[in-house]
């Protein structure tokens, strides 16, 4: 548990001064190769779980500590073991030895004995007066929801009846949703190799999506009977919205304007006998567009390095008869999948968001055929980047009608996430 807890704490030590959780676990796994796959899960587990619940474990440390602590590798290791002791089935004995150990092989520390003793005592002392403790925590704001106060705060002015609800859906585990591909099984028979290799599944409680699989409790994707011969991929129910949102059909042009990791063209091309071309301006995630398509047996597309706001790059001239527009957003419907995002994201970076979000709009509006239809979809909560932004959309364009949405749960085209799904925007426009 020592090596276990050490790198947890490495981990959230860099996240905290500004890097990508997904980024830093990927990274560990590279420098530390001789790790097994159990001992990867714990480490992620243990970095995700402190992020998810920092605001609360920060406050906790606070009223443990006598003052402020400057070495944030001894600080980060107090946090993996308050998050053990408080959320993790861990011995508490043995949770308090291994980061006691744990903390003697830190490289800032200069008294082992004495950080030993520090760690010791603070754990202890949770252990000792933790209901008061929590308590204390919760009669703040952040520490009672665990999200940034001006992220509590805007979802309070946004959400007044609901945004203790946005803000409790966030910090908890979220669930595993397959999606079928159609092109290589059936729904139902899927669902019963699920059954034969013991795995509890069923069809999502949302008919609308035909292809949508709930698995009872989450697992590696490698676990996943035909993952690797292309039967399934993993994709949020809200996600899957997408796709069907879009009516693309057999014979058309479409474009999926921000398409990586592919999860969306994918099912669009499952779908119906598209002429698909997905492009995404990280070539990194370009790679995984080609691979994720390679796997699920997919033809008739094109994928693309370029920039949906700069078409003049990439563009053919023929226009498209659809386009989905996964814009980049502030990310704050899927916080429990990305639980760094709350402590990464500043306020001041929604107008820049907005901005680039305005952009690629009018961009691809041009691209668009008359009579055809544009998806614009974010994974965000906040107005500004949803309604908000549609209504500015609509204002700029006279041609642009906004068309209501077919699916299920959906308000005004505002998914707030809950035990089914994350939270997503949609909002569909005809070019008149």
């Amino acid at each position: 548990m020592i090596k276990i807890q050490r790198l947890a704490a490495a981990t959230v030590v860099k996240v905290l001064g500004g890097a990508s959780l997904t980024a830093v676990l990927q990274e560990t796994w590279r420098a530390h190769s001789d790790l097994s796959g159990q001992q990867r899960g714990a480490i992620q587990d243990l970095s995700y779980g402190v992020l998810r619940f920092y605001g609360q474990l920060d406050a906790l440390l606070g009223f443990l500590l006598n003052k402020p602590l400057k070495d944030q590798d001894l600080r980060s290791l107090l946090l993996v073991g308050l998050y053990q002791l408080e959320y993790s089935k861990a011995a508490p004995h043995a949770v308090v030895n291994s980061a006691v150990s744990a903390s003697r092989s830190l490289g800032g520390s200069k008294n082992k004995q004495d950080v030993g003793s520090l760690v010791n005592a603070v754990l202890r002392s949770f252990m000792r007066k933790r209901a008061t403790l929590l308590e204390q925590a919760a009669e703040s704001e952040v520490g009672r929801y665990s999200h940034p106060q001006w992220w509590i705060d805007r979802l309070r002015l946004q959400y007044p009846e609901n945004y203790e609800a946005v803000l409790e859906a966030g910090n908890k585990r979220p669930p595993m949703t397959l999606r079928v591909n159609r092109r290589r099984i059936g729904v139902e028979e899927y669902l019963s190799l699920l059954s034969q290799a013991g795995m509890e599944a069923k069809l999502s409680e949302n008919g609308v999506l035909t292809d949508a699989v709930a698995l009872a409790q989450p697992l590696a994707v490698e676990k996943l009977p035909g993952f690797a011969e292309g039967l399934v991929s993993v994709q949020d129910e809200g996600a899957q919205m997408a796709a069907p949102l879009l009516d693309a059909r057999s014979g058309m042009r479409v474009l999926d304007a921000c398409a990586a990791p592919g999860g969306k063209s994918a099912h669009l091309l499952e779908l119906a006998e598209v002429e698909l071309t997905a492009i995404d301006n990280d070539i990194a995630r370009v790679a995984r567009i080609k691979q994720n398509f390679s796997r699920l047996g997919l033809e008739a597309y094109r994928v693309i390095h370029g920039d949906a706001s700069e078409p003049a790059a990439w563009w053919d001239g023929r226009q498209f008869d659809r386009i989905l527009a996964d814009v980049p957003c502030s990310a704050s419907g899927v916080t429990r999948r990305h639980p760094d995002i709350k402590w990464l994201r500043r306020e001041s970076d929604l107008p820049r968001f907005v901005a680039k979000q305005r952009e690629i709009l009018d961009v691809l509006w041009q691209i668009l055929a008359r009579g055809g239809k544009l998806l614009y979809v974010t994974c965000s909560v906040f107005a500004e980047e949803n309604g908000l932004q549609v209504e500015n959309f609509l204002r700029r364009h006279a041609d642009a009608r906004l068309l209501p949405l077919s699916l299920v749960d959906i308000t005004d085209g505002q998914l707030l996430p809950n035990s089914h799904h994350d939270g997503f925007f949609y909002a569909l426009f005809h070019k008149a």
